[in-house]
């Protein structure tokens, strides 16, 4: 009979909570019973070929191996992968789950990079994940870091180690998105350290939310290099146009 009346007030309150707290698409915020509503899932369009070799961006021409950035620039990382173009419902999404709390969307992140990527992050043979780090004054003043929610999310998923703790961010950078190319690798310099034991030659995966022309990420590899990690590639929510 106990077991009875707990099992029935835990049922009332999960219905209470969905009451309260309906899901929501993470995409457009609307009321849904599905992981997305059947509006974005109709206009949602994931990367696929062709793209980039280097950093996945998506490319027009199909003999084309490399996008305009990764022709013009030598990267430090080995290779990446990203879910969309950075636009629309993906690009208020983003910017919902970094600015305004919603951190539940880290899940649904972290998911779709499992269903899309899992082989390739198998096939690159990654020991370990890390998160781009914030500076400890963005950090304090939003709360928490959007990387660390999708790399513990993704992590677990994999059954892949997350170390939050090595790479820290020791420059509190201006925000990158107005910069062009030379201003956000100037920005980045000296941005990143390693702290505590060395790397031990294991490959890294690097996870962030956006990726523009790849400074942040290539400033991360080369700290995980010089610490005596291996190869090191990322995964992204998001992604700019490759032309």
């Amino acid at each position: 009979m106990r077991r009875s009346i707990l099992k029935t007030g835990i049922v009332w309150k999960e219905q209470v909570l969905r009451f309260l707290y309906p899901h929501t698409c993470p995409l457009c915020g609307r009321i849904t019973g599905e992981r997305i509503c059947g509006v974005c899932q109709e206009k949602l369009e994931y990367i696929g070929e062709p793209r980039c070799m280097r950093c996945g961006k998506p490319v027009r021409q199909e003999n084309r191996e490399y996008c305009y950035d990764c022709e013009k620039h030598v990267h430090v990382y080995e290779r990446g992968y990203a879910l969309w173009i950075h636009s629309g419902s993906v690009k208020n999404s983003i910017y919902q789950f970094k600015y305004h709390n919603r951190r539940v969307y880290g899940r649904f992140f972290a998911e779709e990079f499992f269903l899309r990527y899992e082989k390739a992050v198998r096939r690159w043979n990654i020991t370990t994940i890390i998160p781009i780090p914030l500076s400890k004054r963005r950090r304090r003043l939003r709360g928490y870091n959007q990387a660390e929610i999708l790399a513990d999310e993704l992590g677990r998923m994999l059954s892949v180690p997350v170390n939050r703790k090595s790479l820290v961010r020791v420059k509190d950078t201006d925000p990158q998105k107005k910069m062009d190319v030379r201003g956000r690798k100037d920005n980045l310099k000296h941005a990143f350290a390693w702290k505590g034991q060395k790397c031990i030659q294991g490959n890294v995966l690097l996870v962030d939310d956006i990726y523009t022309t790849g400074s942040t990420i290539d400033h991360a590899a080369r700290v995980l290099k010089e610490a005596g990690c291996g190869k090191v590639y990322f995964l992204t929510i998001s992604i700019g146009q490759g032309y």
